[in-house]
């Protein structure tokens, strides 16, 4: 199969053969027919994360089971998936107990053993480590059933795709995470792929005020069509004193930081209210501190930070529905797509997400 291989830390993307293994255990074989690229890949690809290379990134990706593992009783030829981040045992503690994205076991969960073949090799045979057990920046991908989700075929696989980081991470950030009940005054920092779920989540749980914030006047109006109440573009307008407005003088109760770059996250703490919180969603380089005030802020405003992974999601439960609420009219996905392209443009469209004009690229197989 072709796929966008990365060589070494910083590297291009190389786009060429490589060799994929068939399913054993509970492993299943998809026809990719679509990957998105999130941010977070590009994360991986220019900073050193100690992921063994050469790797294939790539994590949202959607498409069509075309072999299963002898031991596979969750799927069948046919099936539509939606592949996700989230690997999970089932069995642990925190699996029991619904919150699989919690679980102990997630290093070792679906991972082949020492005397397996790899997944992915090269044509002469050296191992290619699959990224985070998806590898979906390609034409198929060999996935433990434990990270893949049936949905319904009535959506399209460019919008499915997207269900398994930035719409489970955006949304579930509001719902499952945050908690956001009627009345709640939001900010989400970053009209992106992952933000703009955020504030659709926020909407959606019954935020009396979704505020989204960002330096580009395009994405703040896109942000209008996922139900934020009110934009601010803090090059324009003081970010402090126009909170204040919004709310009243009572400030946000939930600050979602999804850019994952120090000054919003300053931003998003000094603007709670009481009671506050400030999400660290977006993915922070590595050494990266943040000085919290504890006298005042911690201690006598209980203002407080708290870290986000995968949106708190439970796949099997979360993916599904949203789908369903997709297919239902009562969750925008439509708006998220901005640019389909090939495999072989994977370079040049990281470039301009970079550039901040695109929500979401996907990359669709025939």
């Amino acid at each position: 199969m072709k796929a966008a291989v990365l060589d070494e830390v910083g590297a291009r993307y190389e786009v060429r053969d490589v060799q994929i293994d068939s399913p054993i255990g509970r492993e299943v074989l998809i026809d990719v027919k679509a990957s998105g690229l999130c941010h977070s890949d590009e994360h991986i690809r220019a900073n050193d994360f100690g992921f063994p290379m050469p790797t294939i990134l790539g994590h949202e990706i959607a498409g069509i089971v075309r072999e299963v593992g002898d031991y596979v009783t969750e799927f069948e030829v046919g099936d539509h998936v939606v592949g996700c981040l989230v690997a999970f045992c089932g069995h642990c503690d925190q699996c029991i107990q619904g919150a699989p994205f919690r679980c102990l076991n997630q290093d070792t969960a679906g991972i082949r053993q020492p005397d397996e073949p790899a997944r992915l090799s090269t044509p002469d045979g050296t191992p290619i480590t699959q990224f985070q057990g998806l590898a979906g920046f390609a034409e198929q991908a060999l996935v433990h059933e434990n990270q893949l989700v049936a949905v319904n075929k009535q959506i399209p696989f460019d919008r499915a795709c997207l269900l398994g980081c930035g719409v489970i991470t955006g949304v579930g950030t509001a719902v499952n995470t945050a908690g956001v009940r009627v009345g709640d005054y939001v900010a989400v920092f970053g009209a992106g792929g992952v933000g703009l779920n955020g504030v659709q989540g926020a909407a959606i749980a019954g935020a009396r005020k979704v505020i989204a914030i960002d330096l580009q006047p395009s994405k703040l109006e896109l942000a209008k069509k996922f139900s934020a109440t009110d934009v601010i573009n803090p090059a324009e307008e003081n970010l402090e004193e126009r909170i204040r407005e919004i709310t009243y003088g009572h400030g946000v109760d939930h600050a979602f930081e999804m850019i994952g770059i120090l000054p919003t996250m300053k931003q998003a703490f000094s603007i709670l209210a009481k009671d506050g919180t400030a999400y660290v969603i977006g993915m922070q380089k590595p050494g990266t501190t943040l000085n919290l005030e504890l006298f005042n802020d911690v201690l006598m405003n209980r203002k407080a930070v708290k870290g986000v992974y995968m949106g708190s999601t439970n796949p099997r439960l979360d993916i599904a529905l949203y789908a369903d609420l997709y297919t239902q009219g009562r969750l925008n996905l439509d708006d998220l797509v901005s640019k389909h392209i090939d495999l072989e443009a994977i370079n040049e469209t990281y470039a301009e997400l970079e550039g901040g004009q695109v929500a979401r690229a996907v990359i669709t197989f025939d």
